[in-house]
């Protein structure tokens, strides 16, 4: 029996020079929509915090954006991190 490998594509939502948060944000919508056109199985985003270049620190609310433009890719974070949100609102969040 074969198996298909299913691919996924992990956004870190870099600000790039000269730009601002927003446009990250719509690089990496039209990401995870070129993402779900390819066949790609989830979008995941990367968590970060404090890193000026870095829009993806607060990844529920642009897990929400991503997944509201697109219909059958899964959309998730790749981390999170327990020392800055409060853990049971992190667990909430992933429940839902």
């Amino acid at each position: 029996m074969r198996q298909s490998i299913r691919y996924s594509v992990l956004d870190l939502a870099p600000i790039n020079e000269g730009q601002s948060a927003s446009d990250s944000f719509k690089h990496s919508v039209d990401l995870a929509k070129h993402t779900e056109k390819w066949g790609y199985h989830r979008f995941w985003l990367a968590e970060h915090h404090n890193m000026p270049g870095i829009a993806s620190a607060a990844t529920s609310v642009l897990i929400g954006h991503i997944a509201q433009v697109t219909s059958s890719i899964r959309v998730g974070s790749g981390g999170s991190c327990f020392q800055i949100i409060h853990l049971l609102l992190s667990l909430n969040n992933l429940v839902l």
